[in-house]
């Protein structure tokens, strides 16, 4: 899932030390869960080679869950797959539960992100606790500069959409294609990432090309919103212009003063 996913090219790698690329196949299990116990590893590594670390992304939740120590709520196979079944079976029932069991959380999650609304309902019938406050479980945070760029929202789209338009010509249909022809179904998790989807549906001809990129783009949209929401509900990150010629300096600046302060 190379062109899709935007990962760092080989040049790119090669230039700049990069951790947690090409960690999991398409239809592996991979959550929030492993991703923070191997990219502690990594951090510690790191740190005994004196090192500092960039922590970039991506899902602000997964960023948060490493560096809040996030602590996961229990989990069941057994009840996520008759979970998965029930959702299945009548699209909207599990999004009645949640709104009846933690209305909270049903505010905060994305219908379409499917996964994350079963986890809720999981980790509530598991729990019996809301899942709003079960997910706020952390440790000692890992002492971080949290830095967030900020750009016009029109620009924003303008460079989102060209962006797509790029992945397309460098081959993404082929790839969506191919990861299907190997036997991945469009129904993993991994495919319901940004585009994968859509494309997928695409390619079955579900819809027409043309229409499936339009969602792609409305997706990416919707993405910025509801990341640029998450981000700027966290009183620590530090709001830098994207477009500013000293936007370099002043990050390293203010990574700096942590630093300094031999943290």
């Amino acid at each position: 899932m190379d062109i899709g996913t935007a990962k760092p090219t080989a040049a790119a790698r090669a230039a700049v030390p990069h951790h947690l690329i090409n960690v999991a196949y398409p239809n592996e299990r991979y959550s929030v869960v492993e991703y923070r116990r191997t990219a502690e590893r990594v951090l510690a590594q790191l740190r005994a080679r004196g090192r500092a670390s960039l922590v970039v992304g991506g899902s602000p939740h997964y960023i948060q869950a490493l560096i809040d120590r996030l602590r996961p709520a229990p989990r069941s196979l057994a009840l996520r797959a008759w979970l998965e079944r029930v959702d299945r079976v009548d699209p909207g029932l599990l999004d009645a539960w949640l709104r009846a069991l933690d209305a909270e959380a049903s505010r905060q999650i994305d219908p379409r992100n499917r996964r994350r609304l079963l986890r809720a309902v999981e980790v509530v019938l598991l729990t019996g606790r809301p899942f709003s406050q079960t997910g706020r479980q952390r440790g000692p945070p890992v002492p971080a500069v949290w830095v967030g760029l900020r750009m016009d929202r029109a620009a924003l789209y303008d460079r989102a959409d060209r962006r797509i338009e790029t992945m397309l010509s460098q081959g993404w249909i082929e790839e969506v294609r191919t990861l299907l022809a190997m036997g991945y179904d469009a129904s993993l998790p991994a495919m319901s990432a940004t585009g994968y989807a859509e494309l997928a549906r695409a390619l079955r001809g579900d819809v027409a090309f043309e229409a499936a990129v339009e969602r792609v783009r409305l997706a990416t949209h919707a993405f910025i919103r509801r990341q640029e929401q998450w981000l700027r509900a966290d009183d620590r990150v530090q709001w830098f212009d994207a477009e500013d010629p000293a936007l370099v300096e002043q990050v390293v600046a203010a990574c700096s003063e942590l630093r300094h302060a031999g943290r």
